[in-house]
């Protein structure tokens, strides 16, 4: 107790230093405010229209079952190929956060949940375009539908 008393500026220095960490640590973790925005819009070459994207910009999607709070991709099959966007919804108008059946948060835009696909290996790749499932996964246009393309096989091989 006396040292306390003989070194008050070591104990108010030791708080302000514990605050300092624990505000940069919740900054590093994403759970801060950021001035960067968690999606953008980018023109696709590939589809020829303007798409959602990541800030690294790796394409999103959503699956077209997915609206008014429903989830479908749930199991860990699922979410081991589509990975839900998870962060705050800044840098495009209409963007949400919900909550998803594990009381996780997700991003969503006009309502569908957000995902990224593992099959996508650079900014631009759009190689989850069309995937039927109970739905089928599309890039997330803009403005109007985003591709007529024919189907491809559901990732699950059914």
């Amino acid at each position: 107790m006396n040292n306390i008393r003989r070194h008050p500026f070591r104990i108010i220095l030791i708080v302000v230093i514990a605050a300092a960490a624990l505000v940069a640590a919740m900054v590093a973790s994403g759970s801060g405010a950021s001035s960067k925005a968690t999606v953008k819009t980018e023109k696709n070459a590939t589809l020829g229209k303007s798409i959602l994207v990541t800030r690294t910009g790796r394409t999103l999607y959503s699956l077209s079952a997915e609206r008014h709070g429903r989830f479908i991709c749930t199991d860990s099959a699922c979410l081991a190929l589509w990975k839900p966007l998870r962060g705050s919804a800044t840098g495009v108008k209409g963007l949400t956060v919900v909550t998803r059946p594990d009381h996780t948060r997700q991003v969503a835009y006009k309502g569908g949940p957000l995902y990224t696909f593992t099959g996508d290996h650079k900014a631009g790749d759009v190689n989850g375009n069309g995937f039927r499932d109970v739905g089928v996964w599309r890039p997330v246009a803009v403005s109007g539908a985003v591709s007529t393309a024919p189907s491809k096989p559901s990732v699950y091989g059914y």
